[in-house]
């Protein structure tokens, strides 16, 4: 990983930038550690909790307005949900150090088709744990029982992520 050499201000979200290296970590079933806890509010406000996926495979994508790795993402994200989306599958978008209204300017224009929360202050993404999203973007999918089953640093491609779906659905987990 390698981080931009921007100063550090308030007025920046995009001080002290990360970008992901493109690694996927996949986890195995008896590797995989606690459950991940996500609660929080959607960008429209509406409450959300990840106990109301029970049963389903999770893609969770940490994403930000302004990385323009992220928009570059997006319509892949899209693809690959709109594919999965009635095969025991979920996506949920996690917007890091953007305000609400970036935010949803940002969905309106990269219609992904998921909701996604506002996490304005890091505490989302620490649920994670040690394999949690490091760089921006990021994608944490979630086995079955919402332990971490891979990870990806850095913008995905929809082949990746359509093989990292298909992997933990076959885990049976």
């Amino acid at each position: 990983m390698s981080a931009c050499s921007r100063q550090s201000t308030s007025s920046n979200p995009e001080a002290g930038y990360i970008s992901g290296n493109g690694s996927t970590q996949y986890v195995t079933v008896a590797k995989r550690g606690a459950v991940v806890a996500i609660k929080g509010t959607t960008l429209e406000g509406e409450p959300f909790s990840i106990s109301s996926l029970e049963n389903r495979v999770v893609v969770v994508n940490m994403w930000a307005s302004w990385c323009a790795p992220c928009r570059s993402e997006a319509t892949a994200l899209s693809n690959v949900y709109s594919q999965f989306a009635n095969k025991e599958v979920s996506f949920i978008g996690i917007n890091t150090r953007d305000s609400n209204a970036a935010a949803l300017a940002f969905t309106k224009r990269f219609a992904t088709g998921y909701p996604s929360l506002q996490d304005a202050d890091g505490v989302l993404t620490l649920a994670f744990g040690n394999l949690g999203p490091s760089a921006t973007p990021s994608t944490i999918i979630l086995d079955r029982k919402h332990r971490v089953a891979a990870r990806i640093l850095g913008p995905v491609t929809e082949a990746e992520l359509r093989s990292i779906i298909r992997a933990v659905l076959l885990d049976g987990v």
